[in-house]
């Protein structure tokens, strides 16, 4: 089995990447890490380098990125891989540059989402030079797509160490790596692709101040202010260039107990399954994957 310690970035190919890239900072709040260079802007919430790149190319995400322990770690994990029939392939020194990792593998999930497994991820010590006070604490987690959720959780809990904490019926797993409720989920949709990007924050109010703000910005927000029964996060969805969706939240569950905790499930069309402040319910949009074949050059 292989471990993953923590999610490690999400890169997401633009076609306008000075539009992405504002909107990145002067409106989700986060901090260019770097100047742009290469056709990458990297963007950082914590203590990553970054956690965010925008690529200059095709609209779509291109891959999810997520961390090992280390080298012995990536090694073992390529080897489990290719032995159940997965194809894997090896970062380049330049592909690893720009991801500000020592090395990675790249690999398809069963869907079609392009996932990189990553050792040794940079860290910058300096505190965050957030662009707006937003109250982001950390990238929370992400959501990938899949048709099948169940058969998602079977991928991830018997290749990986993923655990599932809650079901929302046939639409949605919510999947945990540490005590945090999820730091990946899995949403039903029609093919491949990265329904959300989560950072979260520091109070209650972060949310309620960046919903204003977002709405005197004429930011589409696609669900929220609400609070979701299975995390208890208090959520704010809203719709950034190219179909990215971001979400703030606070107050995410963590499951200390793991010999106590026995997933549930929500029934999607209930009432305040989804919402528990009974607020208006949609899915987030989704970005969609792109193909390899056309996130196959080194700056990518």
């Amino acid at each position: 089995m292989i471990t993953l310690i923590d999610i490690a970035y999400v890169r997401s190919g633009v076609a306008d990447l000075d539009a992405a890239t504002r909107f990145a900072t002067d409106i989700v709040g986060l901090e260019l890490a770097a100047p742009t260079e290469g056709g990458v802007s990297h963007l950082r919430a914590d203590h990553r380098h970054h956690c965010l790149a925008l690529v200059e190319g095709p609209s779509g995400v291109i891959c999810s990125g997520f961390s090992v322990a280390g080298p012995d770690a990536l090694a073992a994990a390529e080897t489990e891989l290719e032995r159940s029939g997965f194809a894997v392939r090896r970062g380049s020194a330049g592909e690893a540059r720009s991801r500000r990792v020592r090395e990675f593998i790249a690999f398809d999930d069963p869907f079609g989402n392009q996932v990189e497994l990553v050792s040794q991820q940079e860290n910058i010590t300096r505190p965050v030079a957030f662009t707006r006070p937003a109250g982001i604490t950390e990238f929370g987690h992400l959501c990938l797509d899949a048709p099948d959720v169940h058969e998602a959780y079977r991928f991830w809990s018997t290749r990986f160490n993923a655990r599932v904490s809650d079901w929302i019926g046939d639409a949605a797993c919510l999947l945990r790596i540490d005590p945090v409720h999820h730091k990946l989920a899995v949403f039903r949709g029609e093919g491949p692709g990265l329904c959300h990007m989560n950072f979260q924050v520091a109070s209650i109010d972060d949310v309620f101040r960046s919903w204003h703000f977002l709405v005197e910005h004429d930011v589409e927000i696609e669900m929220g202010p609400g609070r979701h029964p299975q995390s208890t996060a208090i959520f704010l969805y809203f719709l950034g260039p190219e179909g990215f969706t971001y979400e703030y939240s606070f107050g995410v569950r963590r499951i200390e107990d793991e010999a106590t905790w026995i997933p549930r499930t929500f029934d999607p069309d209930e009432a305040g399954s989804i919402d528990m402040w009974l607020g208006p319910v949609s899915r987030p949009s989704s970005q969609p994957q792109l193909q390899p074949a056309r996130t196959g050059s080194a700056a990518q």
